[in-house]
């Protein structure tokens, strides 16, 4: 039976791929139009460290979901499910095909899968992790997870603090483990048929040189002064989800003098390559993902010719 569900394309891949450069192109050469999947650009101020567009990129091709929160105001992926369903909606109605375009995978599957009847953030829970954090390190909330719920302990990498922090909040609160929950969400069919490009470097080294490469352009750019800018406007602080996006906690760091300028820069690129590799770790597991070396001899030929096969 063909599939009458209107078209949509994801471009996923890892931090660094060139994923903007590409989306601007099919913008410019289909007429998609873009929607962000971006846990950092949707954050006022938070520009060159998120490797947010240029305002002439934004120009060429707005893309939607960029610049919709301030840094003090904390964005979630069950509300990025929502306003991207209220965007893909109101592209398919004017007809036109949405475009997806970002690293935050864990936007793209609650999109896809929908969210679980999930227990509210506790902030005195998630004050005490914070502070078990500090004094125990990520490998006791790690081991924590493994024993009380080791399905999301075995998907959820040692060093991503935030959606460990998350799972062992949610036990903490309901008594129950986050794969339960999510074990009783009922399954739904996602209303767009979707074609899943995944951008990345097949060279691992070469992925790393580019992230060392761009993260000294962001330096040379004025990321430093950015970061500063945000710590003198008030309100914001080190555990806020928008000043822990990779970059900007090194840079906070270093500008309270905990680390010296060498440290910070090391730290922000080994943080940025981790980025990467839990990123590619979700994409391995992405179903009918079509695989683009960014760094070929086409990859724009490649991946117009993978929409022409999905047919928009």
């Amino acid at each position: 039976m063909n599939d009458t569900r209107p078209p949509a394309i994801f471009l996923m891949g890892p931090t660094a791929a060139g994923k903007t450069d590409l989306a601007i192109e099919l913008h410019e050469r289909l007429g998609c139009e873009l929607i962000s999947v971006d846990s950092a650009m949707v954050y006022r101020g938070l520009d060159i460290g998120s490797a947010k567009p240029s305002a002439e990129e934004l120009a060429r091709a707005p893309h939607r979901l960029i610049d919709i929160r301030e840094p003090d105001e904390p964005y979630s992926a069950a509300e990025f499910r929502e306003d991207a369903r209220r965007e893909m909606a109101a592209i398919t109605d004017a007809g036109r095909v949405p475009l997806l375009v970002g690293g935050t995978m864990m936007y793209f599957q609650r999109l896809t899968e929908g969210v679980a009847n999930l227990p509210s953030a506790d902030r005195e829970v998630r004050a005490e992790l914070e502070r078990e954090l500090e004094r125990q390190g990520l490998a006791a909330l790690h081991t924590e997870l493994a024993r009380v719920d080791p399905v999301a302990a075995e998907r959820i990498h040692p060093n991503d603090p935030q959606r460990l922090m998350r799972a062992l909040e949610v036990y903490r609160v309901s008594g129950r483990p986050l794969t339960a929950l999510w074990r009783e969400q009922r399954p739904e069919t996602f209303p767009w048929r979707t074609l899943s490009i995944g951008l990345a470097p097949a060279d691992r080294a070469m992925l790393h040189a580019r992230i060392a490469a761009r993260f000294d352009a962001m330096l040379e750019a004025g990321f430093l002064d950015e970061v500063a800018a945000l710590r003198a406007r008030g309100g914001l602080h080190p555990q806020l989800p928008a000043m822990k996006s990779v970059g900007y906690r090194q840079g906070w760091e270093y500008l309270e003098g905990a680390l010296d300028y060498p440290t910070f820069r090391h730290r922000g690129i080994v943080a940025t390559r981790q980025l990467a590799k839990r990123q590619l770790t979700w994409m391995r597991g992405w179903p009918e993902l079509h695989w683009v070396d960014s760094l070929g001899p086409d990859p724009l030929g490649e991946v117009l010719k993978l929409v022409r096969e999905f047919g928009t």
